[in-house]
């Protein structure tokens, strides 16, 4: 087989950059070890983000680090005998959230992020997706005064990129959510965002568009990539493959292929887990709801998913799921959920750049491009970084400016 690019990874940014480029004239073949969308992209909360201007941070209050320490808190925990491993990449994470280079990060990221909804909004219409997607927003909401307060500041703050939102006080909360009776105090309703009913059936959706406009998907083994003149060679089920040009879209994975190849970047591993729970009775609510206490609970097709924070552990360290059995707890007290729905906690992982923004752009070496380290924002951006990455291919002017993505950031 030959063609002009292959993609390998067909998680939600795979796919997006393979009908990036088959819509700017390049053959394309999309690889991937098992069904699309079936790792990373399927386990998110099905956010599209326009409001995620800010990514998570590494804490820098000493009193929240040691709380964190304890190892017992409901959105992070930790590996202890994975953290002399993972410590480099934390310490580069901690420096980076330093509050004037956090800004910077901040003032870049929102240049990009502001495309998140843009550029999915024409995907979902090619693909006759719309019946998955909800438009109505998500919330964050408070069991606390003083939490309540910061978000409605930080919130108020963010106006100046384009955000808006609504502050909804303990009554209407309740006159909008009347199923959920968690002890809350107020809600930030970010308006603008998207949600996304089953982000496994978005992603096939775009699969499909993509098979449509003439690409095709194929089995293989990504990390059997090598330099084969005059570009780059990869095996498949059904014999090598040849192409020109070939993209890392490998999400978590991509750091060991890239190093297998001689380049080490420091990517990082935060993994996540998620339930799905029948509804109670007809009890529902009406769109994600991200509760302080350090877990999301989401409306899906599948039941009510409760997603987890973030898990710091080796990419094959084996599951542990305490986080989902930590929230459970206050999801049953105050969110319309009765038995679980799956037989165990669904476990994947997120690609992280230590200072939180993905690298999209050219490795170095001819015909080799990088689309990883998306982290919370692999949904968010997966168009967005298709179209960055395919103008950058084929030499058109780049719709934002790729340099705060470029790979060269680590040299």
């Amino acid at each position: 087989m030959k063609a002009d690019c292959v993609v390998l990874g067909a998680g939600i940014v795979g796919v997006s950059v393979a009908i990036h480029l088959l819509k700017r004239g390049r053959s394309v073949v999309l690889l991937d070890r098992g069904e699309a969308g079936k790792e990373t992209s399927y386990g998110n909360a099905g956010l599209i983000q326009r409001e995620g201007v800010a990514p998570h941070l590494f804490p820098q209050s000493l009193v929240t680090v040691l709380n964190y320490g304890r190892n017992q808190s409901v959105d992070m925990r930790f590996r202890w005998r994975d953290l002399p491993k993972l410590s480099p990449f934390l310490a580069r994470y901690w420096w980076a959230s330093r509050s004037g280079s956090y800004q910077k990060i901040v003032e870049d990221y929102s240049k990009f992020i502001a495309h998140s909804v843009s550029e999915h909004a024409p995907l979902i219409e090619e693909a006759g997706a719309g019946d998955l997607i909800g438009k109505a927003g998500w919330m964050e909401v408070f069991r606390t005064e003083k939490g309540f307060r910061a978000a409605l500041e930080e919130a108020e703050g963010h106006g100046r990129y384009g955000l808006e939102h609504q502050a909804l006080d303990q009554q209407t909360l309740r006159s909008q959510e009347p199923h959920v009776t968690a002890p809350l105090v107020g809600a930030v309703h970010w308006t603008q965002p998207w949600t996304v009913r089953d982000p496994l059936a978005l992603t096939q959706a775009y699969l499909r568009l993509f098979i449509q406009l003439g690409g095709r998907f194929v089995h293989g083994d990504a990390l059997s990539l090598r330099e084969a003149a005059p570009g780059w060679s990869v095996d498949t089920v059904e014999g090598p493959l040849q192409a020109r040009d070939a993209v890392v879209a490998l999400g978590p994975w991509s750091g060991g292929l890239l190093s297998k190849l001689g380049r080490h970047l420091p990517l990082g591993v935060k993994r996540g887990y998620h339930m799905h729970y029948r509804p109670r009775g007809n009890a529902t609510i009406s769109m994600p709801m991200f509760d302080e206490a350090g877990f999301l609970m989401v409306p899906m097709r599948q039941g009510i998913r409760l997603t987890t924070g973030a898990e710091f552990a080796a990419l094959d360290a084996p599951p542990n799921p305490v986080q989902v059995d930590a929230a459970e707890p206050y999801a049953r007290e105050g969110y319309p959920i009765a038995e679980r729905l799956d037989a165990k906690p669904w476990m994947g992982a997120r690609p992280c750049t230590p200072d939180m923004k993905p690298i999209i752009g050219p490795e170095g070496r001819k015909g080799l491009w990088l689309a990883t380290g998306h982290a919370h924002h692999g949904l968010t951006l997966g168009p967005a970084t298709g179209r960055l990455l395919g103008e950058m291919m084929t030499g058109e002017t780049p719709f934002v400016d790729p340099t705060p993505y470029s790979v060269a950031r680590f040299r």
